[in-house]
């Protein structure tokens, strides 16, 4: 075993020494990194507080994923209990390990919030969370401390470039007529496909995975999830909730945007009624598509599809329904 590897492995036995009376707390720490815990919150963000800094999270959050996809193809790295026993398996993933998508997401998503916010304790509240994301996931033994580390250096650098080219897209995007802000919008969630097609046609060829890594994953307890890292399942689904998100948004900004401010009430009811709209879409579409029987490419357009209505649900179809039950009203 690599020597990299090794150190690692000595580093997570001495954090995991702690005791296994932290895997419930790890696990809820791990949580708010997750895609299930930003399906919540987005559109907490989006339809109840900030409907720009929302919009802004979930943009990072899915060009985060789709780099942090792409990455995970390219180094092809194991997980931990992929490789040692040393190593418990508190949680199981199926992906690749490098760089850690948690601490990506984390320090992009939260880095975001904070920097949008600028008050101290939000700084402080949102530091903390990444760093106890990424500590949570050495914890539980799915990823190596160079995984976080490279995770956190990612996230951290995307963010960077997003708030750099934020102002100059925002108005190259202004200037064009309707149809090519859709167009644009369509080609950008192409673009987040495509930087995973090429390092997965890649893998499809020239990689095997090793029978090493389904042994130790099975005498760690997760036969459930073995190791299955070769998948576009999350290039389609990060498209197409970009193309959703940002089709839904430029027809409502053409609209006239959303005001969220309003009664307390008011807001408690969008959150429920749009989080039921949310679920009925992404979850029920998953099960009558999963019903049916298809070959991959429509597999993969279908899921684009559930997460294009998602998107487009939560940017524009919900906010106009709420308009329309005047429980929010339209920006001036």
């Amino acid at each position: 075993m690599d020597v990299f590897f090794e150190s690692g492995i000595t580093m997570l036995g001495s954090i995991q020494a702690l005791g296994q009376g932290l895997v419930l707390p790890m696990k809820a720490v791990t949580f708010l990194g997750s895609e299930e815990f930003f399906l919540l919150i987005l559109p907490a963000l989006y339809w109840c507080i900030d409907s720009a800094l929302g919009f802004r999270v979930a943009l990072i959050l899915l060009i985060g994923n789709s780099l942090n996809g792409a990455l995970k193809l390219i180094f092809h790295s194991p997980r931990p209990y992929w490789v040692s026993t040393e190593v418990k398996a508190f949680a199981a993933e199926t992906s690749f390990g490098a760089p850690s998508g948690h601490a990506q997401i984390a320090a992009g998503v939260w880095g975001m919030i904070a920097t949008t916010v600028r008050r101290g304790w939000v700084w402080l509240l949102c530091l903390s969370l990444i760093f106890l994301i990424g500590f949570s996931r050495l914890y539980l033994g799915v990823h190596f401390p160079h995984d976080v580390i490279f995770g956190w250096l990612f996230g951290a650098i995307t963010l960077g470039i997003l708030l750099l080219l934020w102002k100059p897209l925002a108005n190259l995007i202004g200037e064009q007529s309707l149809g090519n802000r859709f167009l644009i919008a369509l080609g950008g969630s192409f673009v987040l496909i495509l930087v995973e097609l090429v390092p997965y046609l890649w893998l499809r060829v020239n990689f095997t995975l090793p029978q090493s890594w389904l042994d130790f994953a099975m005498a760690g307890g997760t036969a459930d999830r073995l190791p299955n890292p070769v998948s576009l399942e999350g290039a389609w689904s990060n498209a197409g909730a970009f193309f959703g998100l940002m089709a839904g948004f430029i027809w409502l900004s053409q609209r006239g945007g959303i005001d969220v401010s309003g009664k307390l009430g008011h807001r408690l009811a969008r959150y429920v009624v749009g989080l039921l709209g949310v679920l009925l879409i992404w979850r029920g579409l998953s099960v009558v598509f999963g019903l049916l029987s298809f070959n991959e490419l429509i597999t993969y357009l279908l899921r684009y599809l559930r997460y294009a209505l998602t998107g487009f649900w939560i940017s524009a179809a919900a906010p106009l329904l709420f308009i329309r039950l005047k429980w929010m009203n339209r920006g001036a």
